[in-house]
C-alpha cells in the first residue's frame, strides 16, 4: 500500500483534520499522481455535512485535482513520468453497461465510482479525494493538462468547468453552427454568478455568443459579471427587468442550488429554447405545462461530463486560455474557506495548495 496524508472529516459538521491513510498499490493500468492543487467545491461541504445522506466517515473530499505523475503501472500507455494531469469527479465505472459503452461514464448503470465518498467496487473500501498529497487512479480516468497554464486555476475546471462546458457545447451545437464558435448568433443566459456561473460566462463568450445575460439577485455583482464577459446583467427579483427578457434567449445555464421559480426564465427563452439545470435545488416549484408545450421549450439538466468531453474541455481551455478565477488557500484555513463558500464570499473558487500539507 502507498502511505498518504490528507485532511478528513470524521463526522457530519465536524472540522476537517489531518488524516493518515493508504492508497492502493499501483496496478498495471494505474497512475500514481502527486497532487499539486485541489479546488474546494460546494458539494464538498454538502458531503462533509451529510446534507445529501450517504456520507461515509472519515471522508477526504476533493474532486478538482491537478498534479504530476510520479509512477505508472506496467501497462500504462497514456502518460509518462512527470506529466501534468488532472482528476475530476469520477475515477472509475463498470465499463460494461450501455451508458459506459456509449461513452457517458458518469451515467453508469452500475454506478460510477466517484473520486471520494464512493464505494470502490474494484479495490474495496471507500474512495478518498484530493484534499491529500497523492492519489492512484486508472489511466482511463486521468486527464492531460497543458503545462504552460496556471495549474491552480486549472483545478476548478475539473468540476465547475466541465459542468458548464458540456451543456453549453451540447445545446449550442446545431446543424448550421460553426464547430469552433457554436455560440455565434446565439444569446445565452446564466443564472447565478459563483464557481459554476462565472465559468459559464467565460465559456459562452469563448464560444462566440453574441450576448451573455447574467441573472443575479445581488446588485453588487454587476461589475464583476461585466468584467467576466457578460453583455448584460439582470436583477432577477425585478419583475419589470425580467419581462424585458421575454423570448430573447436561446440557452440558459442555471447554476443556482437554492429553490427558485423557473417560470420567469422559461419565459425568457425563445421558442425551442433550453433551460438547463446544473445547480441542485432542493425542489423545483410547480410549472404551468403551457410554459413548455406552447413554444416547445426544454427544461433539462446536465451532470458533469464524460471523460472525452472533459479532455476536450481542457484542450479548449489551453488553446483559448479560459481559466477559473480563484483564491488560493491552505489546509490550515479550511474552516474559514468553508464558511466563506457557504456565504458565497469567494471569487470564485478556493483552491488548496498541496504544499501547505
Amino acid at each position: 500500500m502507498i502511505a498518504a496524508r490528507g485532511y478528513a472529516a470524521h463526522q457530519a459538521h465536524s472540522a476537517l483534520k489531518p488524516f493518515a491513510f493508504e492508497r492502493r498499490e499501483l496496478g498495471e493500468k494505474d497512475v500514481h499522481i502527486e497532487i499539486l492543487h485541489c479546488g474546494i467545491c460546494h458539494s464538498d461541504i454538502h458531503q462533509v455535512n451529510n446534507d445529501w445522506g450517504g456520507s461515509t466517515y472519515p471522508i477526504v473530499p476533493g474532486h478538482e485535482i491537478v498534479g504530476r505523475v510520479v509512477a505508472i503501472g506496467s501497462n500504462v500507455t497514456k502518460f509518462k513520468l512527470g506529466a501534468t494531469v488532472g482528476v475530476g469527479c469520477m475515477v472509475d465505472s463498470c465499463r460494461s453497461c450501455g451508458p459506459c459503452g456509449d461513452g457517458v461514464e458518469q451515467m453508469c448503470e452500475n454506478g460510477a465510482t466517484w473520486t471520494y465518498n464512493s464505494r470502490d467496487k474494484r479495490h474495496g473500501g471507500v474512495t478518498y479525494g484530493g484534499y491529500s498529497d497523492r492519489i492512484v487512479v486508472d489511466e482511463s480516468f486521468v486527464l492531460s493538462v497543458a503545462e504552460h497554464l496556471d495549474l491552480a486555476r486549472v483545478a476548478p475546471l475539473l468540476c465547475a468547468g466541465i459542468t458548464t462546458y458540456a451543456p453549453l457545447r451540447r445545446w449550442l451545437r446545431g446543424p448550421t453552427t460553426d464547430p469552433a464558435l457554436p455560440g455565434r448568433g446565439k444569446r445565452v443566459g446564466v443564472v447565478g454568478l459563483g464557481g459554476l456561473g462565472h465559468m459559464a460566462v467565460k465559456f459562452a463568450r469563448a464560444f462566440g455568443a453574441d450576448e451573455v445575460v447574467v441573472f443575479t439577485t445581488t446588485a453588487s455583482k454587476k461589475d464583476d459579471a461585466l468584467a467576466l464577459g457578460a453583455t448584460e446583467v439582470v436583477l432577477s427579483k425585478a419583475a419589470d427587468a425580467m419581462k424585458l427578457q421575454r423570448n430573447r434567449l436561446d440557452v440558459i445555464i442555471d447554476t443556482v442550488s437554492a429553490n427558485h421559480d423557473m417560470a420567469p426564465y422559461l419565459a425568457a427563452l425563445r421558442p425551442e429554447g433550453v433551460h438547463c439545470l446544473v445547480g441542485l435545488p432542493g425542489e423545483i416549484p410547480a410549472l404551468n405545462p403551457f410554459s413548455l408545450v406552447g413554444e416547445q421549450k426544454i427544461l433539462t439538466g446536465s451532470s458533469i461530463g464524460n471523460i472525452r468531453e472533459t479532455q476536450e474541455m481542457l484542450d479548449f481551455c489551453a488553446k483559448h486560455e479560459v481559466l477559473s478565477d480563484i483564491e488560493p488557500t491552505t489546509f490550515s484555513a479550511l474552516e474559514s474557506a468553508y464558511k466563506r463558500v457557504e456565504t458565497s464570499d469567494v471569487k470564485y473558487r478556493f483552491v488548496l495548495d498541496a504544499k501547505s500539507l
